[in-house]
């Protein structure tokens, strides 16, 4: 099963994808605003994936890819989903350099928050954003999230210390 936006398609990661994700996470403007724990090799990442468990309600990892060559750019998921709380956690990242900005990452979130809240009856998806990352800010409130918390100081990069934002968007808020 694949989901499709306007410029996106989102389907299960591979084992094939270990190059591309592991090039990813050694670049250092894709790790800048996130916990990217300790380096991994190649073949760490190769192994990851091959012993990757299935998606499921509670934790569902994509690819995104361009729809038209079908080429992978970035990562997607859902995590902590539960029926009876019907919430579930956001994570997202367009690892490609030349398609950062062009509005796929947007379109990738959009495409799984619909997802969410349509066939896995989600009734609010949340996420966590460092404050200075005002790109990805800008990207969740033109889709409908709203700040609903903050905590001080709680993100530490290059000696600093930064606050994250948390924000969230319930069913019916998503703006397409």
């Amino acid at each position: 099963m694949t989901l499709t936006g306007k410029l996106v398609r989102l389907r299960a990661l591979e084992p094939a994808d270990a190059e591309a994700l592991h090039r990813w996470n050694e670049d250092s403007e894709v790790g800048r605003w996130m916990i990217n724990g300790y380096p991994t090799s190649l073949a760490q990442v190769v192994k990851r994936c091959e012993e990757r468990a299935p998606n499921t309600y509670g934790e569902l990892a994509l690819c995104v890819e361009t729809l038209a060559e079908r080429r992978p750019i970035g990562v997607i998921g859902l995590s902590g989903a539960e029926p009876e709380s019907g919430r579930a956690w956001l994570d997202v990242y367009i690892g490609e350099p030349d398609f950062r900005g062009g509005g796929y990452g947007t379109d990738a979130v959009r495409v799984l928050c619909r997802y969410g809240f349509d066939q896995m009856r989600l009734h609010g998806i949340s996420l966590w954003v460092v404050a200075e990352n005002t790109g990805a800010i800008h990207v969740y409130r033109k889709l409908g999230f709203v700040e609903e918390g903050r905590q001080r100081e709680a993100f530490r990069r290059d000696g600093k210390w930064y606050d994250q934002v948390l924000m969230g968007l319930l069913d019916g808020e998503l703006v397409d």
